[in-house]
């Protein structure tokens, strides 16, 4: 090749390297510059956010755009994804569904959907994923009850070891787990975190905090009973109360109202009236927190983390005495004090009932129903928006003893599986952080009055809000509240015992069985799962390991033993007792 076209080669080459150096310097400028608008836009979207919706928040305004900035670049390599989550239909989570999930895909550009189904349809949902390996959702927000099922199954994921392994580039900084009150509760066996609360509530004792002042109906229920009408401390003063509004009072300006308010009829709601640590408040389980050892709730005994049998003759309580009593209590309060009908009624029938301005009192009330119990003109509510009505402790049965739980807490969490992929596992992880960060926590504890945060449930904006909740705020702040907790790690599938307690317990609200042959039945059944359980191998770790029966040692033997089960009492109706609401208020804060 001649020089000089060489250097015309040369020349037309290096004309062209300029072109291509030009055009990618031009596409990496535009490249750079679609990013930095990008993560502009973010920006505007976190700031507009945080102006119009997240307030209030423990946080300043700077802490929480910085924390949204750490979404908005942690996101970035799932910008785009449809991400799908699902929970059970509450207040919290429909404030998570229609704005949280909204403001998480404005900020982030991961597109995100929250679904809400029933709460049995969610256990349903999830245990099929577990059992197919299909991914149905990529995360899902299910009650901590499950967390005996999760730590022995293998099929969710651990959180500790993901905070600090494959999702440790996605778990946010300022987390701050140590600021959660409900971690206990999603503990598996093994000492690690299987699920992150995402709200929480708590079954307490309900009552006409108005009628429990009157003077005039204070004198009357001392003539009659010889101590002061107050919150019940135990189940004979509940009786007590109960019989004084329904017989002996019977009107309040001109009302007809009953001493108690309970549901009966024979459907899935039943159960979880039941598995919401009724036993417990009764006394039935063993000394423990936050769940009864050995003996738990359900009266399943464990052994070295594994289920040996819930029946008295396994050393079991789950037909013992004080479980027959609870459910007997139970039944006879319901047809002597409640309003008629409610025996047929299910728990989405009675819930309404204590806002109609008829009920002096309930023992069994979720804290979830406070938002619904305050609205302006019901007959409970005062013209200046206070309630008339309060929430307090529950009281115990004749076999309750200090040291145990005595109700029940829900704890909704969340929950990922193994059987996501990792990159939408790592998204979803994501939007489960962003609505429990302390950016957004408080107002959304404001919204749906189900706090999992102790520096939100100290804030000023809850003090602000007490005065019109009715106690709850004075009940998260108490050290009473450690003693409502959730179903424990006793139970290793929840998913196949739990339908087991409306079906059998049904039996004794319809009459067809009395509480004994009830809970006899109950027992045998929840035995015979955990024998299933064992055979099929599937569970590796603190699987149940039931005897054979002619190993057992007998009800006998067991009822002898100290703890749970327990020896039936010669009076289950002890000294009635009350406190003071007001008294027992102060107390709480002298305690802090």
């Amino acid at each position: 090749m001649q020089l000089h076209n060489k250097r015309t080669y040369i020349s037309r080459i290096g004309g062209q390297h300029n072109k291509l150096l030009t055009a990618f310097v031009l596409a990496s400028f535009a490249t750079c510059l679609s990013i930095s608008t990008a993560a502009l836009a973010d920006k505007q979207a976190a700031e507009k956010w945080i102006a119009q919706e997240f307030q209030p928040s423990t946080l300043s305004n700077a802490q929480q755009l910085t924390e949204m900035e750490w979404f908005i670049k942690a996101a970035e390599p799932f910008k785009g994804m449809e991400i799908n989550v699902l929970s059970e239909i509450i207040a919290t989570h429909e404030y998570e569904s229609g704005t949280l999930a909204k403001a998480f895909t404005e900020i982030t550009g991961i597109k995100l959907t929250h679904k809400m189904i029933p709460e049995g349809d969610v256990v349903r949902t999830l245990e099929k994923q577990m059992y197919t390996g299909e991914n149905l959702f990529d995360a899902y927000v299910n009650d901590s009850d499950l967390i005996g099922t999760h730590a022995r199954y293998g099929q969710v994921v651990s959180l500790t070891d993901y905070m600090v392994g494959e999702g440790k580039s996605v778990t946010l900084p300022t987390l701050d787990l140590n600021d959660f009150i409900g971690l206990d509760f999603t503990t598996g066996m093994d000492g690690k975190l299987y699920q992150l609360p995402d709200q929480q509530f708590a079954n307490l004792y309900w009552f006409r905090y108005d009628w429990f002042q009157r003077d005039d109906i204070k004198a009357k229920f001392k003539k009659a009973y010889g101590y002061e009408l107050g919150v019940p401390v135990n189940w004979s003063a509940y009786e007590d109360i109960a019989d004084f509004f329904t017989n002996k009072i019977g009107e309040i300006d001109g009302t007809k109202v009953y001493g108690h308010m309970d549901y009966g009829k024979k459907d899935p709601s039943l159960g979880w009236r039941f598995t919401d640590a009724w036993l417990s408040m009764a006394g039935a389980g063993d000394k423990g927190l936050p769940n009864g050892a050995p003996v738990d709730e359900w009266g399943i005994r464990v052994e070295d983390c594994h289920p040996v049998g819930s029946s008295v003759e396994r050393g079991g309580a789950t037909n013992g005495p004080a479980a027959v009593y609870s459910i007997s209590k139970y039944i006879e309060w319901i047809d002597k004090y409640a309003p008629p009908g409610s025996m047929e009624m299910d728990f989405g029938q009675a819930g309404s009932i204590p806002k109609n301005g008829n009920v002096a009192q309930q023992m069994f009330w979720y804290t979830a129903f406070t938002s619904s119990m305050t609205e302006k003109g019901l007959p409970v509510v005062n013209d200046d928006g206070t309630p008339k009505w309060r929430m307090a402790p529950s009281p115990h049965g004749a076999y309750w003893e200090e040291g145990m739980k005595l109700g029940y807490q829900d704890a909704g969490s969340w929950t990922l599986l193994k059987s996501t992929p990792e990159a939408r596992r790592k998204a979803a992880w994501l939007y489960a952080q962003f609505v429990v960060s302390k950016t957004v926590s408080l107002k959304k504890t404001m919204v749906g009055l189900t706090p999992i945060r102790e520096s939100d449930i100290q804030s000023s904006a809850m003090t602000d809000a007490a005065p019109k909740l009715g106690g709850l705020v004075e009940f998260y702040r108490s050290p009473a509240r450690k003693q409502w907790t959730p179903t424990g790690n006793n139970v290793p599938d929840y998913p196949k015992l739990a339908p087991l307690w409306w079906q059998n317990i049904g039996d004794a609200t319809s009459g067809e069985k009395t509480p004994q042959e009830a809970m006899d039945s109950l027992a045998k059944y929840q035995d015979k799962v955990l024998k299933k359980i064992q055979k099929s191998g599937i569970q590796k770790v603190c699987a149940p390991k039931l005897a054979k029966r002619k190993a057992l040692k007998g009800a006998e033997y067991w009822l002898a033993q100290p703890g749970a089960p327990k020896a039936k009492l010669d009076n289950e109706k002890p000294k009635p007792l009350t406190v003071s609401y007001d008294q027992l208020v102060k107390s709480w804060k002298e305690a802090k």
